[in-house]
C-alpha cells in the first residue's frame, strides 16, 4: 500500500532488523539523557554500558539498511571489529616500553582536552555518514524494470557501480571508526593508552580522508568533477599557508601579550605566581580558540556534507533527454546556479575538513609555540569565516530558483551587518557618556 516502506516489501527482514536495531539505539539513547540525573546509575556506569548497547544497535542498523545483500552487510560490521583491533594492536605495541612520567595532573588535564576534540569529531562523523549510508545519494528506484533492477535499490549503484562503491565504503569507513571511536572514549581505561600511542588520531585522520572521499564520489557522478574537489583542498592548503606567511611576516600582533617581551631584570621582579597565572590565562584562552573553531568547523562540514550528496531539486530518477538517473535536476535545468552551489559548498565543505585536521594535529600543538601558534590560529579563524561566507552563496544559490530571491537573500546579509553596526556605535556612544559623566569635576 501507498506509505509502506519499499524494504518492507523487497526484503521483509533486512527491514525488520533495520527498524528494530534503529528503534533500540533511539529508544536507549532517550532512556539514558532521561536518566542521567541519577547518581547511582552514573557511579556504577550503567548508563555507560546502556550507550554501548545503543552503538551497537546503531551498528546494525546501518549494516541492514545502506546495503541489500548479506556479504555487504557483513563486511560493513566487519569494519568496526577491525577498528577495535587494529587500535588494541597499537596500544599493546606502544605499551611495551612505555614509561610513567611526572606531571600526571597536567598530563590528565591535556589529555581529556583531547578526549573531548575526537568526541566531537566522532559524533560529526557518526550522525552525517549514518543518514548518508541510510539515503545514499541520487536517491532510490521507485520502482521494478525490465532490466532488473529492484524497487528500494540505489540509482547510483547501477549506473556507476564502482563510484557508488567508492562512496559506500568510504562511508562506511568513516562511520564504523566514528562508532569504534566512541565506544574507546567511553572508558578512561581504554582511551588514555589509545589516546597517548596516537592511535585514536591515526583512526581519526583516517575517518576524514573517507569523509572527503565519500564527499567526492557522492556529490558528483563524473570523475573530472570529483578531481577538481579535492584539489580544492590543495588550494585551502595554500591559500592557509600563504595568510599564515603574510601574518608572520607583519611581526608580532599588537594586541597580542607576547608581543611586548619583558627584559630578564622585569621578569625576575615578577612573582613566579603572577607568572603561572599568566601563562595558565594566555593557554586557556588558546584552548578555547581552538575549541570554538572546532565546533564552528563541525556546523559547517556537516551542514555542506548532507546538502552536497542531496543537492537542491534532488536527482533525475530515471534516464533521458541528455541526463542520467541520479544527476541533480538543477545541474541540468540551471547550470549556472548549480555550479555556483555546487562549488561554494564544496569549499565550505573541504575547508572546514581542512581545520579540523589542524586542530586536531597534536604534534603541530607540541610545534607551534609563541608567535607561530597564535597566528595559526588566526588563519584558521579567518578559514572557517570563508567557510561561512561560501556557505551563505551557496544557500543563496540552492533555496530558490530566481536571481532577484539571491539578491534579496544578499540584501538580508547587509541588513543584519548594518543592524550590528547600528547597535554597536550606539553602544559606545552610551559608554562614552557613562564615562563622561564619572569624571570628577575639575
Amino acid at each position: 500500500m501507498a506509505g509502506d516502506p519499499i524494504l518492507l516489501t523487497t526484503n521483509a527482514r533486512r527491514y525488520k532488523a533495520f527498524f528494530y536495531c534503529n528503534s533500540v539505539a533511539f529508544v536507549t539513547s532517550l532512556v539514558a539523557i532521561i536518566l542521567v540525573q541519577e547518581e547511582n546509575l552514573v557511579k556504577h556506569h550503567v548508563l555507560e554500558a546502556a550507550m554501548i548497547l545503543d552503538l551497537f544497535g546503531l551498528i546494525g542498523a546501518y549494516a541492514a539498511g545502506s546495503c541489500r545483500d548479506v556479504s555487504t552487510s557483513i563486511y560493513a560490521m566487519a569494519l568496526a571489529g577491525a577498528v577495535l583491533v587494529y587500535v588494541v594492536i597499537h596500544v599493546v605495541f606502544f605499551t611495551l616500553d612505555y614509561k610513567v612520567t611526572e606531571n600526571n595532573d597536567q598530563k590528565d588535564r591535556l589529555l581529556e582536552k583531547r578526549r573531548k576534540r575526537l568526541l566531537l569529531f566522532a559524533i560529526l562523523t557518526a550522525t552525517i555518514t549514518y543518514q548518508a549510508g541510510l539515503t545514499p545519494p541520487g536517491g532510490f528506484l521507485l520502482q521494478d524494470d525490465e532490466l532488473g533492477h529492484r524497487a528500494g535499490d540505489p540509482v547510483l549503484l547501477y549506473n556507476y557501480p564502482g563510484r557508488y562503491n567508492a562512496f559506500f565504503y568510504s562511508n562506511s569507513v568513516s562511520f564504523m571508526l566514528s562508532i569504534a571511536l566512541i565506544i574507546l572514549l567511553v572508558n578512561p581505561n581504554l582511551y588514555r593508552p589509545a589516546i597517548r600511542s596516537n592511535a585514536l588520531s591515526v583512526c581519526t585522520a583516517v575517518g576524514l580522508f573517507c569523509l572527503m572521499g565519500a564527499y567526492a564520489a557522492g556529490s558528483t557522478q563524473h570523475l573530472k568533477t570529483s578531481i577538481y574537489i579535492f584539489a580544492l583542498v590543495v588550494v585551502v592548503l595554500f591559500v592557509a599557508v600563504v595568510v599564515l606567511l603574510v601574518f608572520l611576516l607583519k611581526g608580532p600582533n599588537i594586541n597580542s601579550n607576547n608581543s611586548a617581551p619583558k627584559t630578564k631584570d622585569e621578569e625576575g621582579k615578577e612573582d613566579g605566581k603572577k607568572v603561572e597565572e599568566r601563562k595558565g590565562g594566555e593557554e586557556r584562552k588558546k584552548h578555547e580558540m581552538r575549541k570554538y573553531l572546532m565546533l564552528l568547523g563541525i556546523l559547517v562540514a556537516s551542514v555542506a556534507y548532507q546538502a552536497g550528496l542531496k543537492p537542491p531539486g534532488g536527482a533525475w530518477q530515471s534516464s533521458g533527454n541528455g541526463y542520467e538517473a541520479g544527476d541533480p535536476v538543477m545541474r541540468n535545468n540551471r547550470r549556472p546556479r548549480y555550479l555556483a552551489f555546487f562549488y561554494s559548498n564544496s569549499i565550505s565543505f573541504m575547508s572546514s575538513i581542512v581545520v579540523i585536521i589542524i586542530l586536531l594535529w597534536q604534534w603541530l600543538q607540541k610545534k607551534a609555540k609563541g608567535e607561530w601558534e597564535e597566528q595559526s590560529l588566526r588563519v584558521m579563524n579567518w578559514t572557517i569565516r570563508l567557510d561561512l561566507i561560501a556557505l551563505l552563496v551557496a544557500y543563496a544559490a540552492g533555496s530558490n530558483r530566481g536571481w532577484k530571491t539571491s539578491v534579496y537573500v544578499a540584501m538580508l546579509i547587509i541588513a543584519v551587518l548594518g543592524y550590528f553596526a547600528i547597535h554597536m556605535t550606539l553602544a559606545r556612544i552610551v559608554c562614552q557618556l557613562k564615562k563622561s559623566k564619572e569624571r570628577p569635576a575639575v
